[in-house]
């Protein structure tokens, strides 16, 4: 794997062209383009299936300078299709790092282009909303067919991605004799949501995406997880039929991100295709029921629709709201022991402000059981 540097472009679908160089493959790649804010965390950003289908271009200026690790991930291997960022950093000083950034990327054949004026381009982004894009390095083809090429690509709204991140088999994590067993669905799932599962002393089992309710009930599972993922929420029925069968259980629920808007489906709360979506490590939200405010981790750029949620306050209850632009960050069921969040509670490397969700959802299984 040639690890030279190449002359790259990137190429918007509203027809802006940014110039800037490449190390690694030389080649094509597209997807939806976002950005995210955090200045930290960048690996577990590549690796979070969410950001499957997508273009990341992240906001802070040195990418790897603390290098990878081989458990700072938050899947497998990199979700994202490709990686814009301003300084593309190969020295690393970080002691516990087992390799550096460039190699990562080579390794797993992901495209990068770096040396792009990125502050330019999150703000052209941020006011022209979310769009699709193509990274090309050292391709034989003009701006002409590369717009061919880009015309083609499918929008992110209507798209179903989260069967092609789920896990393709059952596995069980945990002790056999934890005190409460907790079944996941995995539509997308992160590593540290399994982890905080585990350290409340769960027993989890993570079942494939499409994977139907009789088949998780033989379990007996005490609650019921319903992960993050990608793509468009509003297509995933059979994930809905889903949702609606563990609410006529009347067993504990907790939804993240798109578990979220599945729950808020469920319910017949309809959701919608955000103008370039929320994402980074900073964002802030305020607990209506305590009053406090949070700093959460975020990654969506699907909401669930405030004016359905406001029409339908005699099933649902607004736990959580967005104080940069008051969009719906949380919901619970006024009847049912089921709950969820916009936001990433697992927050991995950080904020671990709203861990104590997972402590809520371990309470409500107690009270069920008991």
């Amino acid at each position: 794997m040639s690890s030279l540097m190449h002359n790259a472009i990137l190429l918007l679908e509203d027809g802006s062209l940014y110039q800037g160089v490449s190390y690694g493959k030389p080649g094509i790649t597209t997807g939806e383009i976002c950005f995210n804010t955090g200045m930290t965390g960048y690996q577990e950003i590549f690796t979070d299936p969410s950001y499957f289908g997508q273009i990341m271009v992240t906001t802070n200026a040195h990418i790897g300078n603390y290098g990878v690790k081989n458990t700072d991930v938050e899947s497998d291997h990199i979700q994202i299709s490709g990686l814009v960022c301003k300084n593309f950093t190969f020295d690393y000083s970080r002691p516990m790092a087992t390799g550096d950034i460039k190699s990562y990327f080579n390794e797993q054949d992901v495209i990068v282009i770096s040396d792009v004026d990125t502050r330019s381009l999150v703000r052209h982004i941020r006011d022209k909303g979310a769009m699709n894009a193509l990274i090309a390095c050292e391709v034989d083809k003009s701006q002409s067919e590369l717009k061919e090429i880009l015309s083609k690509v499918p929008s992110m709204n209507g798209l179903e991605l989260a069967t092609q991140v789920s896990t393709s088999y059952t596995y069980e994590l945990g002790r056999d004799d934890a005190e409460y067993k907790i079944a996941v669905m995995d539509y997308g799932t992160k590593k540290n949501i399994l982890r905080c599962l585990l350290d409340r002393g769960c027993k989890v089992k993570v079942f494939p995406a499409r994977t139907k309710l009789e088949e998780v009930q033989d379990w007996d599972p005490d609650g019921f997880f319903i992960s993050n993922g990608p793509g468009d929420p509003a297509t995933m029925e059979y994930a809905i039929t889903f949702v609606k069968g563990v609410l006529d259980l009347k067993k504990p629920l907790f939804g993240i991100c798109l578990g979220h808007q599945l729950f808020a489906l469920s319910l017949n709360i309809p959701t919608y295709k955000m103008h370039n979506g929320h994402r980074g490590i900073n964002h802030p939200v305020q607990n209506l029921v305590t009053g406090k405010c949070e700093i959460t981790s975020q990654n969506h750029g699907f909401g669930v629709s405030p004016e359905a949620v406001n029409e339908n306050l005699d099933i649902i209850e607004v736990t959580h709201i967005n104080l940069n632009d008051n969009t719906v960050e949380g919901i619970r069921h006024k009847k049912l022991p089921a709950f969820s969040v916009q936001y990433h509670p697992e927050s991995s490397p950080g904020p671990h402000d709203s861990r104590y969700l997972f402590d809520h959802f371990i309470d409500l299984v107690k009270k069920q059981k008991s």
